[in-house]
C-alpha cells in the first residue's frame, strides 16, 4: 500500500499522460491561468505564460512557475522538451509574455545542459505541482539533477532585444 503523497504523485502524471495535459490538467490550468494572471489566490512565483503558437500564431497561454536563481528568473518544462510551450518558444525565437498583475515582454534563452542543475532543484524547491513529473526527489545531491538536466529544458528570462 502506497502513501499519500505516492497516490498523490501518481494522479498527478495520470494528469499528463504522454505528457500532455487530459481534460482535468486542462480544465485546472485554466483556472490557475487566470489565478496567476491576476495576482489572486496564488503565490509569487506563478505566473501565466503567453507565446504564439507555432502553427496558428493565435496566442496560447498557460500557467507556469518561475524559478529564482542567483538573481536570474527561470522557466522549466516539468514535461521535457516535447512540451507545445517548449516547441511554440523556439519557433517564436524565445519572445513571449508572463502575465502577473500586467503583461510583461520578455525573452526567453534556453540554458545549456550543464547549467541546468542547480536550476532544476532550485525550481522544485518552489514548484510542488511539477515534482511528480520529475525522477529525483527535490532534496537529490546536485549530482542527481545534472544527469537528468537533458531531459528538462531550461529557459532564462531576459528583457526583449
Amino acid at each position: 500500500m502506497g502513501s499519500v503523497r505516492d497516490l498523490l504523485y501518481a494522479t498527478k502524471r495520470q494528469m499528463y499522460r504522454g505528457n500532455r495535459p487530459g481534460t482535468l490538467a486542462r480544465v485546472l490550468n485554466r483556472a490557475s491561468e487566470w489565478m496567476y494572471s491576476a495576482g489572486v489566490l496564488s503565490p509569487g512565483c506563478a505566473v501565466t505564460l503567453e507565446v504564439s503558437g507555432r502553427r496558428t500564431g493565435r496566442p496560447v497561454r498557460l500557467p507556469i512557475v518561475v524559478a529564482e536563481y542567483e538573481g536570474q528568473r527561470y522557466l522549466v518544462s516539468m514535461l521535457g522538451p516535447d512540451a507545445g510551450w517548449v516547441h511554440n518558444v523556439r519557433a517564436a525565437h524565445g519572445r513571449a509574455f508572463l502575465h502577473r498583475r500586467g503583461r510583461e515582454a520578455v525573452r526567453l534563452t534556453e540554458v545549456e545542459v550543464g547549467e541546468r542543475a542547480p536550476i532544476l532543484r532550485r525550481y522544485l524547491a518552489v514548484a510542488p505541482g511539477a515534482r511528480p513529473h520529475f525522477p529525483i526527489d527535490r532534496t537529490a545531491p546536485l549530482g542527481e539533477f545534472a544527469r537528468i538536466a537533458d531531459q528538462y529544458p531550461v529557459f532564462r528570462i531576459e528583457p526583449p532585444g
